[in-house]
């Protein structure tokens, strides 16, 4: 092509640069560094500044658990997990070569789910009998009644849809945790000091006994605010909804230790500036990030289905229950039923802000908050090496955003809420035109 070009009295056409992805490019890096290194050694000169990146070894299994205090932290949300049936992980055995944590079909775990599953299975097909059987043979009951028929038992298909939504996903959990384990103790080799996680352990039981006391006060105040919901009923709805906060709880815990890594990792970086030829401590330091980066995103690949599933249960729940508390209230004046449906209305906006919420805080401590700690160091007090490694922690920033991503479905960021809410409001506005245009009718046929 260029032979072409030149004879034509034209300008041959430029080298094509290839796009590399982030490990493909520490790959190219780190062998460059490895032939400058080999070239260095053969002539016999100095190789200080010239740093590759360590091989990865297996570790010791007893040095993992040792140094997994995020487990040991939130080992009590892993067990109610276990003990509701939602996600049958383990943890295996301290064997080299064996993942801390596993997943299989034919484990205990996986059994005694099983058994939990069906026992549930069978008191919601019983309370979602009741139900169907009162919605259709109960035509003319009021409105707000019905609306009240079709949020509860759009909230008990919920149970069939865990085995698809959680326990099919249990490796890629499995994953997860073992990324977390792995992390702990890379991080303590690197820095010399482990990742201290405060007050998350009684923060774990908290919410633990909190999410099963908040299923027992919705299902109880729904008993008192409506009469045709027997006592009976709660005991299919205590599971479902204490799944719904443990979820919550779970997400929040997450977030709340990428918060605290990435703010370990930010302190452990600064310190090593100060010191004398920082380069090869901040060549870690940026695979410790990336590192980071891509635990945030198995997180949302992990639990993809079940918080798909989980936003998808707001936002119709939100819907229905707001737009048959106001048609209730123009109908007839507001009553106790409309406020058990304004109950259920910010029960569910108070969990899928705090999803967001938490989602928008974690990415901004692993992204924003470390990007600019890093634009604050002067470049000029620091050697040549330290400079360029500094720089390509800052490309490996820009190149792996730490974006909380349910499998390409959604962003999870404070952007989902307005979003939910803007299509909740159109949703809500067209339906109360229906309404207002059916008052006007009815008032024009009467005499």
């Amino acid at each position: 092509m260029s032979f072409w070009a030149v004879s034509r009295g034209l300008t041959p056409p430029s080298k094509v640069v290839p796009m590399l992805n982030p490990n493909q490019r520490q790959f190219l890096e780190d062998e460059v560094r490895y032939r400058e290194k080999l070239k260095l050694m053969a002539r016999g000169d100095a190789m200080e500044e010239v740093y590759v990146r360590k091989q990865e070894t297996v570790d010791d299994p007893l040095e993992l658990d040792k140094h997994d205090s995020f487990y040991q932290t939130t080992k009590s949300l892993l067990v109610l997990f276990q003990i509701m049936g939602v996600m049958p992980i383990h943890r295996n055995p301290p064997v080299k070569d064996l993942p801390r944590t596993g997943y299989s079909w034919t484990s205990k775990q996986v059994m005694w789910a099983v058994f939990i599953y069906t026992c549930q299975t069978t008191i919601v097909v019983l309370v979602l009998r009741e139900r169907v059987k009162k919605f259709v043979t109960s035509p003319d009951k009021r409105f707000d009644e019905a609306i009240y028929n079709v949020i509860f038992i759009s909230l008990l298909f919920t149970n069939f849809l865990l085995p698809v939504a959680s326990w099919r996903h249990g490796p890629q959990v499995a994953i997860f945790k073992n990324m977390w384990t792995n992390y702990q103790y890379k991080f303590f080799k690197t820095t010399g000091s482990p990742i201290v996680f405060p007050n998350l352990y009684p923060l774990t039981w908290t919410l633990c006994v909190f999410s099963w006391l908040l299923s027992i006060a919705i299902n109880l105040s729904q008993y008192f605010l409506q009469p045709d919901f027997r006592l009976w009923y709660t005991f299919a709805y205590y599971p479902i909804i204490a799944m719904l906060n443990c979820f919550c709880s779970l997400w929040y815990i997450n977030c709340n230790a990428f918060g605290t890594a990435s703010r370990a990792l930010s302190d452990a970086l600064q310190t090593t500036i100060r010191g004398e030829k920082p380069a090869q401590k901040l060549t870690e330091y940026r695979h410790l990030w990336v590192d980071l980066s891509h635990m945030m995103q198995q997180l949302g690949r992990a639990y993809s289905n079940m918080y798909g599933m989980y936003c998808l249960v707001i936002f119709f729940t939100t819907i229905i229950a707001t737009y048959g508390s106001i048609s209730e209230i123009i109908d007839h004046g507001a009553t106790y039923k409309e406020v058990g449906l304004f109950v259920i209305v910010f029960y569910c906006m108070g969990l899928l802000y705090i999803i967001c919420n938490e989602a928008h805080y974690a990415s901004r401590k692993v992204g924003l908050d470390f990007q600019t700690k890093l634009l604050n160091i002067n470049l000029t007090a620091v050697d040549a090496a330290t400079q360029k490694e500094v720089e390509m922690l800052l490309v490996a920033i820009n190149k792996n955003p730490p974006i909380m991503n349910l499998d390409g479905y959604a962003n999870i960021n404070r952007e989902l809420i307005t979003t939910n809410i803007s299509f909740m409001a159109t949703y809500l506005v067209v339906l109360l035109q229906f309404k207002i245009t059916e008052q006007r009718r009815i008032g024009q046929t009467q005499p």
